[in-house]
């Protein structure tokens, strides 16, 4: 199974983060999408699991939870936008890992078996950072985290 993650569009869903994205089996929005445009699009990939951020806001976002626990391969996967409001202990909620967004940079880090993933932003770019998305590729017994830097 393969899940496309991406966060932090803005409402700029750019060609190279389709064409990324495309044949995903999955696709997770960790926040700030900006419309629901970018998630209509995702929608035409594969079905969308998708978070708010601080950004998104209009009665567009009724429908979205502020944070979400996704299973998908056999995997717990606890979504929200900011890391920082993070207010459960994954290890012990049998989370297998935590996707976010919020800080638009890459982030990747295994702690106490918990992966916690930051895709980046795929929207305007914001200061020097690169315009990013990832994937999570899981078979059988292991997960492989995998992020691209997407063309502007």
């Amino acid at each position: 199974m393969v899940i496309g993650v991406i966060s932090d569009t803005h409402g700029l869903l750019r060609n190279s983060a389709l064409a990324y994205l495309a044949g995903v089996d999955l696709i997770i929005h960790a926040g700030d999408m900006g419309s629901e445009s970018v998630l209509a699009q995702l929608r035409e990939i594969a079905p969308v699991h998708a978070v708010l951020g601080n950004v998104d806001h209009g009665a567009w976002t009724r429908d979205y939870p502020a944070d979400t626990l996704v299973q998908a391969g056999g995997k717990n996967i606890y979504v929200l936008h900011d890391r920082g409001e993070l207010d459960l202990d994954p290890r012990a909620a049998g989370i297998d890992v935590v996707i976010f967004g919020h800080s638009h940079m890459v982030f990747q880090e295994v702690v106490d078996g918990v992966l916690y993933f930051n895709p980046g932003s795929a929207g305007p770019r914001r200061f020097q950072l690169p315009i990013t998305a990832g994937k999570i590729i899981l078979d059988g017994a292991g997960m492989e985290v995998e992020v691209r830097e997407l063309e502007e």
